[in-house]
């Protein structure tokens, strides 16, 4: 029987907005896959999202969801969190606007290991706002900020995510669905921060000007590049150019904040009490 999606889906606002060739609608179903493999009730998940094409997806889903301004979705998430710590808190977040825009309040989301899963759908370009090269562009890609191609070397977001503390990282893709949907329920099970990183596919403003005749071109792209974190790991570092890690790639057991803040707030309402 083939899967229900309307039932996770608001009434009235399909289709989307995404460019044909977009992979935006792949990772989109693979979420709400996810969700129902979780058995998740949809009023105990709350969607937050800041500016860009991936903050349009929860409109489209019947959760609690929440649309912010560029670049601020995880500091709204953070208060969503902490006056409401028994829901699921799902970030929804491109690459410019988790790591430009965004770049402070992710390092300390991560940092502070509060318990918000963190999807960062990585197209390698600001795809919404005219095609500006991001963080994540990689060197040498043709951007309309960067004509003559990309000079600046370009942030490894699970790198960054772990380095800045971070207890659950991992990496998907678009192409990779199936695999997809293991990688967001498990990053949603996970207590703490978690960030995944979704390679994904802009046809319109960053294929097109960067040689990928097509968009199958881009998603063949990523079956090609994408290896299992425990092959890649396998192979010296002259077999790895060009490819890039897949799956869980680091997990930790760590304090999580809400609990943290939590516990000292009950200390100091025992203590006060023991002073009446």
């Amino acid at each position: 029987m083939a899967f229900n999606y309307d039932q996770y889906i608001r009434g009235g606002k399909l289709p989307h907005i995404w460019c044909p060739g977009c992979t935006y609608g792949i990772v989109f179903k693979s979420l709400l896959r996810a969700v129902d493999t979780l058995k998740i009730p949809k009023n105990d998940i709350a969607m937050v999202s800041g500016i860009g094409c991936a903050s349009r997806l929860p409109g489209y889903v019947d959760f609690n969801t929440l649309h912010t301004t560029h670049g601020r979705a995880l500091p709204f998430a953070t208060g969503l969190k902490m006056a409401n710590p028994d829901k699921h808190v799902l970030v929804v977040s491109g690459d410019g606007d988790a790591t430009a825009i965004g770049g402070n309040h992710f390092i300390h989301a991560c940092r502070r290991n509060i318990d918000i899963t963190v999807m960062v759908f990585n197209n390698f370009i600001y795809g919404m706002t005219g095609g500006q090269y991001s963080p994540t562009t990689p060197s040498g890609h043709i951007a309309t900020t960067m004509p003559y191609g990309n000079i600046d070397p370009s942030f490894n977001i699970p790198e960054l995510a772990k380095g800045a503390g971070a207890s659950w990282v991992g990496r998907g893709t678009a192409y990779h669905a199936a695999a997809l949907d293991k990688l967001i329920a498990g990053a949603i099970e996970h207590k703490g921060l978690s960030v995944l990183e979704i390679i994904n596919a802009c046809p319109t403003t960053h294929g097109r000007r960067n040689k990928f005749r097509s968009p199958t071109d881009m998603l063949l792209w990523m079956k090609d590049s994408a290896l299992p974190v425990t092959a890649f790991e396998k192979l010296p570092p002259e077999k790895t150019a060009g490819k890039f890690p897949t799956g869980v790639l680091f997990k930790k057991e760590a304090s999580e904040y809400c609990d943290t803040y939590y516990g000292m707030v009950d200390r100091i309402r025992k203590a006060s009490e023991g002073r009446a």
